[in-house]
């Protein structure tokens, strides 16, 4: 009989050992999780903006383009009466017509309004980021600070966790006003 509640004893403390070390193990894969999650983050603002200032750059200049044609029109129809005037004026209405036609709604600022929103709601997803990593990085340490996970991690090799951050130029701010004067 007392061989069958010591194998029990036995049996109950290998499984509370087994639990405490589990219980730190999925907490340390957490912080990789949260680190890998935080990195794709500053990799994903590090590719996107810098292609949303160019479409908007782009789309900036042809908006410039449209707009300057709409005003030589204007000025060739003011300035002078001459037929070949005229002729170029007529000509650069139908080419302007074509244009408005494939894009009625010329207005940059709808642009910059998505590029301010995207650049915004990457910045919140880097900063929603950081807490869970600092939160993973708490909550594993927390287990090895208290026991029982302070004795059975010092046996099976647990450390506390340092903060680790994705490389340097990736963890950088896009910086908009170096991205609009390239």
């Amino acid at each position: 009989m007392t061989a069958i509640i010591l194998g029990i004893v036995i049996i109950a403390v290998i499984i509370f050992i087994i639990s405490v070390y589990n219980s730190l193990n999925e907490r340390r894969n957490q912080i990789q999780n949260a680190f890998s999650s935080l990195d794709a983050l500053f990799i994903k603002r590090s590719e996107l903006i810098p292609n949303l200032v160019t479409i908007v750059k782009q789309y900036t200049n042809y908006e410039k383009d449209v707009l300057e044609k709409i005003t030589q029109l204007r000025q060739l129809k003011s300035d002078t009466t001459e037929y070949k005037a005229d002729s170029e004026a007529s000509q650069m209405m139908k080419q302007i017509m074509l244009q408005v036609e494939n894009y009625p709604d010329l207005r940059a600022n709808n642009q910059f309004l998505n590029l301010q929103y995207t650049w915004t709601e990457s910045e919140e997803q880097i900063a929603a980021g950081r807490r869970y990593l600092s939160a993973s990085i708490t909550d594993y340490n927390n287990g090895l600070s208290t026991f029982p996970g302070n004795v059975i991690g010092s046996k099976f090799g647990f450390k506390k966790h340092e903060w680790q951050m994705a490389a340097e130029a990736q963890r950088q701010n896009v910086n908009a006003e170096e991205l609009f004067n390239k």
